[in-house]
């Protein structure tokens, strides 16, 4: 297992973050939770493991989303224009943008409290 700066919570799989919800070759970013300040490998598992719902991030906010393979941070910003790790080389799952509004605060859904 790698020496990662944060350590990715969840219902884990592996140690790149890959969980029991998201769990492809592609799946390996951790979202930190606004409230916590904890990295999960997924909202699901962050809400099914702590006593509060994941709370997003603006998207300009630094250091909030992690390549669950090398450990380098990245805003939202950067990290949504990107289709690997420019750190390590992993791909990341395209598919997650799917679930943006889960994590990244738009207007009046930040859910820090």
């Amino acid at each position: 297992m790698k020496n990662l700066p944060e350590k990715i919570h969840g219902k884990l799989m592996d140690e790149q973050g890959r969980c029991v919800h998201y769990h492809s070759v592609l799946d390996i970013i951790a979202n930190k939770c606004s409230v916590c300040q904890k990295f999960y490998a997924c909202y699901k598992c962050h809400d099914e493991l702590e006593n509060h719902p994941f709370g997003t991030t603006h998207q300009d906010e630094k250091d909030t989303v992690m390549c669950g393979v090398c450990g380098k941070t990245f805003s939202y910003d950067e990290y949504s224009g990107m289709e690997k790790c420019p750190s390590c080389g992993n791909g990341f799952n395209p598919r997650c943008a799917l679930h943006k509004a889960c994590y990244v605060a738009t207007g009046a859904s930040h859910r820090a409290t």
